[in-house]
């Protein structure tokens, strides 16, 4: 097992999963009070960025196949920097269904892509453990996120909370170019 690429995966994910835990911890709330929002629209909202996911998975898993575990989780992290950025500027429930399409297609590609690198790096016998690791700092970003995000929303606003969040992305891919490298070769 390649700890050292395990736990610079992680790195890279936990200013990812702090911004989302801002955002989704406060998202449905923005809808509502900023967008004016029925619950209804919401909920139909996030069943697009869902539906988007369950579209994209197979199609992205296949996708980091062909051209690498690294390429794919780099594009859903910048996709994710423009999804949370762009909720800063929409004016309608239409809008925020638009960036789900995105967002929903980005966690396809960072679940598909981080599952087949953690299965690259760990052995046969360490992948359940390896997958804890991971999940760990998924949980640890969402600790943090939901209360820094609340906290912001009322400092700041929700708007330059969005922006907030998604620069800590930039973190993260910083992360990600630096300290993890390709594990599978390009077919």
């Amino acid at each position: 097992m390649n700890k050292r690429l395990l736990y610079a995966l992680a790195a890279s994910i936990l200013p990812l999963m702090v911004c989302s835990g801002m955002v989704y911890s406060v998202l449905s709330i923005y809808f509502s009070q900023d967008l004016g929002a029925s619950t209804t629209q919401i909920g139909a909202v996030f069943m697009i960025g869902a539906a988007a996911g369950a579209l994209m998975s197979p199609s992205t898993g296949k996708l980091s196949d062909r051209v690498g575990r690294r390429a794919v989780l780099l594009a859903s992290m910048v996709g994710f920097t423009l999804a949370f950025a762009l909720y800063a500027f929409i004016n309608d429930v239409v809008q925020a269904a638009l960036i789900q399409l995105l967002e929903g297609s980005t966690w396809a590609g960072m679940g598909s892509a981080a599952s087949a690198y953690i299965a690259d790096v760990a052995g046969e016998g360490e992948r359940g453990w390896a997958m804890g690791v991971y999940h760990r700092v998924y949980y640890l970003g969402w600790i943090i996120g939901p209360i820094l995000g609340g906290y912001l929303a009322d400092v700041v606003g929700f708007r330059n909370m969005f922006l907030i969040g998604s620069s800590l992305i930039v973190i993260g891919i910083l992360i990600l170019l630096f300290f993890v490298k390709e594990t599978r070769p390009r077919s």
